[in-house]
């Protein structure tokens, strides 16, 4: 005999607490129980005895003897089934209501019952239940008068009783109402919470799987273009072999480990707001970057106009990297052996401009590097969240260049 919540019955608060076999009893439930129990037959045992020896200034049963001993027995039972009123409230109450005609001895266990009906069914149940005791106070006295007060006195002390018992029920549910709504919302914030959480990961491991799309695509086309150059002069001298195959395996290694470490990210659980651990280049990273793409046999010209590169913010840095990053692939990938033109300008208050450009390529040197088409996609996405602005296309002088703008507050 046990309880469980089951939101949706008909009769049911939510929340509320019906049959469920598997369900044990809380030691609190015990206590409660058994105190409900003992204070029943208690009052059981106290009216009858005052039935044996009526004093009229104190008697609260009075009438033919075989009543109160039925009563006697009405009372006990009506006790006992209080063990029931957490399976069956609305069933015992029922089953209880024609005491409330004639019983004294059942008044506490009535009033036991009418609070758990009250606490724990819906209002409507509740109230047809409180309507019946209300209606039945008046024939209770008629069949029950009491020997001190008069009629309607009896009948507002009677009522009283009803009606304490009522709003400390309605108090008892409403908190009980409360409790429920807490414990929901702090379920349903910590769901919200999670959810951003895993919103958050799943942001990070996009925009590091982003970050690795453009290491990987400039690595893999030095690795393409020096290869295409072993290839297409099978005689070069040895010291220039060995030159190509050194930046080859140079750069493979680089890729391999840049990929180890942005796999190890993703695998990992990253904290919510977290930065990506690698690759984190900045703006001071564009001079090695050069550098390494003119290793690579690729004409590389710089114009460095920024007014204190010292001063540029992180991530206005690191965008402007993977902006010359990706300028620098695509003129290898689609204009080998041109000149391209790096250039960067801007200050505090100006924003941070970065331009890359090179001849409109007019033929095919070699075989082409696959590409998936969606760098400059990634770029444009880049740049629109930071907040600045891309352009790129063919000009009137026939190059093709590549100009992003990107806001930098002054200090």
């Amino acid at each position: 005999m046990s309880s469980a919540v089951v939101p949706d019955h008909p009769w049911l608060l939510p929340g509320s607490l019906v049959p469920a076999a598997r369900v044990r009893r809380t030691p609190r439930d015990w206590l409660v129980d058994s105190l409900a129990f003992l204070f029943s037959v208690a009052w059981v045992l106290l009216a009858y005895g005052d039935s044996l020896q009526p004093k009229p200034e104190f008697a609260v049963n009075l009438g033919p003897a075989w009543l109160n001993h039925l009563d006697l027995a009405v009372g006990l039972l009506a006790s006992a089934a209080l063990w029931l009123r957490r399976r069956w409230p609305v069933g015992l109450a029922v089953a209880a209501a024609p005491l409330a005609l004639f019983s004294v001895t059942s008044g506490i266990a009535l009033l036991i019952i009418l609070f758990t009906v009250v606490v724990h069914r819906r209002l409507t149940v509740a109230l047809a239940l409180v309507g019946w005791h209300l209606v039945t106070t008046p024939l209770y006295l008629a069949v029950r008068p009491d020997p001190v007060l008069p009629f309607w006195a009896a009948v507002a002390w009677t009522l009283l009783f009803i009606g304490g018992t009522v709003a400390w029920a309605l108090f008892v549910r409403a908190r009980r109402q409360l409790v429920l709504s807490l414990r929901d919302r702090a379920e349903r914030a910590e769901a919200e919470q999670q959810l951003r959480l895993d919103q958050a990961r799943q942001l990070e491991r996009t925009r590091i799987a982003r970050e690795m799309h453009d290491v990987l695509a400039h690595r893999i086309s030095l690795l393409s273009l020096h290869a295409g150059a072993l290839e297409f002069r099978p005689d070069a001298p040895p010291a220039e072999v060995a030159r190509a195959a050194g930046v080859i395996r140079a750069s493979a290694h680089a890729a391999l480990q840049d990929l180890r470490e942005v796999i190890g990210v993703l695998r990992a659980e990253p904290a919510a707001g977290a930065t990506p651990e690698r690759p984190q280049p900045t703006l001071g990273d564009v001079p090695a970057l050069v550098a390494e793409s003119r290793a690579a046999g690729v004409r590389v010209g710089v114009v460095d106009e920024v007014a204190d590169p010292a001063a540029v913010p992180a991530a206005v840095g690191r965008s402007a990297y993977r902006i010359v990053q990706e300028g620098l692939t695509n003129a290898r990938k689609h204009a080998p052996g041109a000149l391209v033109t790096v250039r960067l300008a801007g200050g505090p208050g100006d924003g941070l401009a970065v331009e890359i450009r090179n001849p409109w390529p007019v033929g095919e040197a070699g075989s082409p590097i696959p590409g998936t088409g969606t760098g400059l996609v990634g770029v444009a996405e880049r740049v629109t969240l930071a907040g600045g602005r891309l352009d790129h296309g063919r000009d009137a002088d026939g190059d093709f260049r590549l100009v992003a703008w990107l806001p930098w507050a002054p200090a």
